[in-house]
């Protein structure tokens, strides 16, 4: 099985509203137009990611299980791979319930974007804490 955790941080300006997609970036700073924006300083990007599990993600078939705790609540997303995605931030992760795939993109087709996480999360993320999330490869069909 392969996995990889992140750990981040939250921020006062966290809003989580964006309809879409959800983000984790490195960057140590949010302006309350990040509306997307769920934690910052997080200690990998996507080109930090291992070879093996980018390459996995590659596959439209790979299912990819997201979860994430923060001030003792957690929330469970689900998402998929895409053979488009190409792992090239530097800086930010985003999960995205379209199909759409950029630089950016670490997963498409999520059953969550930020406006969907529980509003006490969110608020535990605006109060600056931690956040953990762990990305699980559930299943790969070649």
């Amino acid at each position: 099985m392969l996995s990889e955790k992140i750990h981040a941080s939250g921020h006062p300006n966290v809003s989580a509203r964006h309809r879409t997609t959800f983000e984790i970036t490195k960057e140590n700073h949010l302006t309350p137009q990040g509306d997307c924006i769920i934690a910052i300083s997080a200690d990998k990007g996507l080109t930090d990611l291992s070879s093996e599990f980018r390459a996995a993600l590659k596959n439209e078939k790979t299912i990819l299980e997201i979860k994430m705790s923060c001030g003792g609540i957690e929330e469970n997303i689900t998402a998929h791979g895409h053979p488009d995605l190409s792992f090239a931030s530097h800086e930010e992760m985003v999960v995205r319930k379209s199909l759409f795939t950029c630089g950016r993109t670490l997963a498409v087709g999520a059953d969550k974007a930020s406006c969907d996480l529980r509003r006490d999360f969110v608020k535990k993320l605006g109060e600056g804490k931690p956040l953990t999330v762990e990305l699980t490869i559930i299943n790969k069909n070649k």
